[in-house]
């Protein structure tokens, strides 16, 4: 009966016992699980820092390739555009070059020409002289011109044109009054070309020039020699008549 009532006396105490040390764990496992909660979001945190760090380091280091890249993009046109300046200047040396290229071959080419009822091929220079000399005896300037033709002749011995610019030459020596000069370069006239059509007028104006030079005999011989090869030339009509004023 005693222990009976101790018991029953007892009981509330010991229940009110457990549950505070149940209440005690509890509070324990919670704190536990907090700071273990508190330590995983720490190092959650810690983690996730060193992460954003780590893009950050990645995104500086893109944005540096990034800024490299596009300098060297740069640089790759700015050569390019120096290459496409020197091909454009490369191609247009080249075709300068080409065109002087051209021009000089073309000088040299022979082309034909028709003068005094010949044909015959001369080049661009030997033509461009002549014509030139040409010019200057239309002009009446008989000193300059005697000194072109003269130069020609000595120039381009062979050419075509050589037979006609000594009949000029002579002409422009009788016009400025060197008979002497203008019967030697007729005379050389005839005799490298008596098929010449104008070879009848070179006798014709070398007898002149020996009566202008009071030379009257040989100048009747020079007649006498036109009247003799080229009888039926207008040359030979025009010398009797200067055959008969001859004294």
């Amino acid at each position: 009966m005693a222990l009976a009532a101790l018991v029953v006396v007892g009981g509330p105490a010991q229940a009110g016992l457990f549950d505070d040390e149940e209440a005690r764990k509890a509070i324990l496992d919670l704190r536990q699980r907090v700071r273990a909660t508190e330590e995983q979001s720490a190092a959650t945190a810690a983690q996730q820092n060193e992460t954003i760090e780590s893009l950050r380091r990645n995104l500086l280091s893109l944005n540096n390739e990034l800024e490299a890249l596009r300098a060297e993009v740069a640089r790759l046109r700015g050569s390019d555009e120096q290459l496409v300046r020197d091909v454009t200047d490369l191609q247009r040396r080249q075709k300068d070059a080409s065109q002087v290229l051209d021009d000089r071959l073309r000088k040299l080419e022979p082309t034909k020409v028709s003068i005094d009822g010949r044909e015959f091929a001369v080049s661009t220079d030997e033509r461009a002289a002549y014509e030139e000399a040409m010019g200057v005896l239309r002009t009446g300037d008989f000193d300059k011109a005697s000194s072109a033709l003269s130069g020609f002749v000595a120039r381009y011995p062979t050419s075509g044109y050589v037979d006609s610019a000594r009949f000029w030459l002579g002409n422009a020596q009788y016009g400025r009054r060197d008979y002497k000069g203008a019967i030697a370069t007729f005379r050389a006239f005839v005799a490298a070309a008596p098929q010449h059509p104008r070879a009848p007028e070179a006798l014709l104006a070398l007898a002149n020039s020996q009566a202008e030079a009071k030379d009257t005999r040989a100048a009747r011989r020079t007649i006498e020699e036109l009247l003799k090869a080229y009888p039926q030339s207008e040359a030979a009509a025009a010398g009797k008549e200067r055959l008969a004023s001859l004294k």
